[in-house]
């Protein structure tokens, strides 16, 4: 099964008029997530035109708090494990994501108490030791095979600290400067997004509650 813009596009299409609910929220999630594939090697661009298509996918309310955000997406994943019968994002984590999510959680720069300790909020004996205890979660979770949406929520968890860096200007755009996170990031992302829009589209008969910003007439 494909998962590229064409072929979800071409699916959505489908279930549209059957399935109106989730209509539009696939409908934003499949147009932002075609605008990042013609982003070509602009991994900076690619990022942030696939979060969108990300919270297209999950949002239902502007959330303030980035806690209340992470914490719905959290919920949104684990819900998409639970109801992925072809076991596409379990594969996902414990076979494509390997190296890239290994890597990404060994990435102080994406480590949001890092930032917290440089900005001087918190010292650098507390940062080392949120981070060591973020290591150990990370590297337990991975031992068990049965904690795909745990995994995922950590994962999830450092590329939002990356997409705050991205979208609030704290970074330069094509620097060369921390370039792994943003590589291994928009890789990630890349595989994860369309295959959580197809599992909308498989489950179209699942409350996932309005899009925010619905279409209004006039």
């Amino acid at each position: 099964m494909r998962f590229d813009h064409s072929s979800l596009q071409a699916r959505a299409r489908r279930i549209e008029a059957k399935h109106p609910g989730i209509a539009l929220r696939v409908h934003r999630a499949v147009s932002w997530l075609g605008r990042a594939e013609r982003c070509g090697d602009d991994d900076d661009a690619r990022f942030i035109f696939l979060w969108i298509a990300l919270n297209a996918a999950y949002s239902n309310e502007i959330q303030r708090e980035s806690t209340r955000e992470q914490t719905v997406l959290d919920r949104f994943l684990k819900r998409l494990v639970e109801l992925d019968r072809e076991n596409l994002l379990y594969e996902l984590v414990w076979s494509k994501f390997t190296g890239p999510l290994r890597t990404l959680l060994e990435n102080r720069y994406v480590f949001q108490p890092f930032w917290d300790y440089r900005n001087g909020k918190i010292d650098e004996r507390q940062w080392e030791r949120s981070f060591a205890g973020a290591r150990k979660k990370a590297h337990l979770a991975l031992r068990d095979r049965s904690r795909t949406d745990t995994v995922l929520a950590i994962v999830l968890a450092r590329l939002y600290t990356l997409r705050n860096q991205l979208i609030h200007g704290g970074a330069t755009w094509h620097s060369s400067v921390n370039r792994d996170q943003v590589r291994d990031g928009t890789a990630i992302l890349a595989d994860l997004v369309p295959r959580v829009i197809h599992l909308l589209m498989a489950n179209p008969e699942e409350d996932w509650g309005d899009p925010c910003y619905p279409v209004v007439d006039g």
